[in-house]
C-alpha cells in the first residue's frame, strides 16, 4: 500500500471512528426504568403538584370522525366502529365539534360532545357507566356495555398511568429506544393490575410522553392497532400538559384530532356531574 493510500485509509478509519463517537454521545442515556418515570413526573411538574390535583376540566374541539379521538380523551367510553365498516375513507380536513371532559378522583368522568344543537353525554361515576348519544337518534339513557365497563374501569386516573404506579398495582419495564417522528424516545412497558399491557414513549430530551398506546380498533373483522401522539405541551399552573391529541389507526387513512384551548385545574365539579344523567 503507498504512503497517500495509507493515509487516506487511516484518514477515513478517523473520519468512521469520530462518527461513532458523535452517535454514541447523542444515544440516550442508560436510565433506569423507575429513573425515567421519576424524570417523566418532575418534568410535567413534579409528584407533589399532581398529588394535590383532585379535579381536572379540558375543553376544545374534536374531529367529528372522532371515534378512535374519544378513545383517546375518555379511555373505554367511546362506541368501536361495527365489525363490518370498511377502513375510514375521511378527508383529512374535519369538521370540528366543541366538546368539555370532566375529570376527578378517583376516574370519574364527564364528557360532552355538541353537534348540531344536540349534546351527547358519556358520564362514569367510578363504578357505573351511562350514555346518551342523540346524534344516533338515541335519546333515552343506555348504561355502558360489559365491554365498555371493562374498558374504562382499567383507564389511568387523571395524573395518568405513571404517578404513584406502584401504588396502582402497575409494573413497569424499559422496553428499550425507538424513534418517535424523528426525535429518540425511552419504550415503557407498562403491566396494568388487571394483567392488561400497553406501552408508553418518553422524549429522551424533555422526559415528557409523546406516544401511548391506545386500545386497538376492530374494522374490517380484524384489529388494528392504534397509537396516540402528545403534542404542544403548555403550562398550566405549574403542569405540563399537552394541548393536541393526535390518535392513528394503523391501516386507516388520516388521523383524528383533539385541540385542547382551556384547561382548567381543581375546578370545583359536584358529584353529580357525575350521576346518572335525568
Amino acid at each position: 500500500m503507498s504512503r497517500a493510500s495509507l493515509s487516506a485509509s487511516l484518514a477515513f478509519a478517523a473520519f468512521v471512528g469520530a462518527l461513532a463517537v458523535s452517535a454514541a454521545v447523542a444515544a440516550p442515556a442508560k436510565l433506569t426504568a423507575d429513573q425515567i418515570v421519576d424524570k417523566n413526573i418532575a418534568a410535567r411538574g413534579g409528584l407533589a403538584a399532581w398529588r394535590g390535583v383532585q379535579t381536572l376540566s379540558w375543553s376544545g374541539k374534536m374531529d367529528a370522525g372522532g371515534r378512535a379521538t374519544k378513545a383517546a380523551i375518555a379511555p373505554g367510553k367511546a362506541q368501536p366502529p361495527p365489525a363490518t365498516q370498511p377502513p375510514s375513507t375521511e378527508p383529512a380536513v374535519q369538521p370540528q365539534l366543541p366538546f368539555l371532559l370532566e375529570m376527578k378522583r378517583p376516574r370519574k368522568t364527564h364528557l360532552e360532545i355538541e353537534f348540531k344543537g344536540q349534546t351527547a353525554i358519556q358520564v362514569y361515576d367510578g363504578t357505573n357507566g351511562w350514555k346518551v348519544r342523540p346524534f344516533l337518534n338515541r335519546h333515552e339513557v343506555e348504561s355502558f356495555t360489559p365491554d365498555e365497563l371493562k374498558a374504562v374501569t382499567s383507564q389511568a386516573d387523571l395524573d395518568g398511568p405513571l404517578v404513584d404506579y406502584a401504588a396502582k398495582g402497575t409494573a413497569v419495564e424499559l422496553d428499550g429506544t425507538e424513534q418517535v417522528e424523528g426525535k429518540d424516545a425511552y419504550k415503557l412497558k407498562l403491566t396494568l393490575k388487571n394483567k392488561q399491557v400497553l406501552h408508553e414513549w418518553i422524549d429522551a430530551k424533555t422526559f415528557l410522553e409523546v406516544k401511548v398506546e391506545g386500545t386497538p380498533r376492530r374494522l374490517d373483522n380484524r384489529y388494528h392497532p392504534v397509537f396516540i401522539y402528545l403534542r404542544d405541551y403548555k403550562q398550566e399552573n405549574g403542569l405540563m400538559m399537552p394541548h393536541l391529541i393526535e390518535t392513528s389507526v394503523q391501516g386507516v387513512a388520516g388521523t383524528e384530532k383533539i385541540q385542547i384551548e382551556k384547561v382548567v385545574v381543581n375546578p370545583a365539579i359536584s358529584d353529580s356531574r357525575f350521576a346518572k344523567p335525568s
